[in-house]
């Protein structure tokens, strides 16, 4: 595994991260707050993570759906309710309730990873053949 830095995942998190925080402070219809969202989240994790690592993109983006179904089979188990946590800003973070629908959006997120990352690599290739 390479480590880079990387603008464009850099700019593509800070984008994410405020329309994430908007869908959250705003309180838009639960489309959007509830499922629409999750499908960023997995967005939003996946560019944070390319801003450091220059790595396989189905991997890292597997990565990145493993976890997000993981921390949702914990809602499931009701961690947060086990470990009595109170904190606002964690329980957001973790969330309180499993939904079936979340593993959906997590996909589908996974889903536009892919097919985002497959035209950017292809009109790159397109690039370097050109040169």
């Amino acid at each position: 595994m390479k480590t880079h830095f990387s603008t464009k995942y850099l700019l593509a998190t800070l984008l994410l991260f405020t329309v994430e925080t908007a869908i959250a402070y705003f309180h838009f219809n639960a489309f959007i707050r509830g499922f629409f969202g999750d499908v960023l989240v997995v967005l939003l994790l996946y560019s944070f993570l390319k801003i450091f690592i220059k790595n396989n993109v189905v991997k890292t983006a597997v990565s990145v759906l493993a976890f997000a179904i993981f921390v949702e089979l914990l809602q499931f188990f009701k961690l947060a309710e086990i470990l009595n946590i109170q904190y606002k800003i964690l329980l957001t973070i973790l969330g309180s309730v499993f939904d079936v629908w979340d593993l959906l959006a997590y996909f589908i997120g996974f889903i536009i990873i892919v097919l985002i990352e497959k035209i950017i690599i292809k009109n790159e290739s397109r690039k370097n053949i050109s040169l």
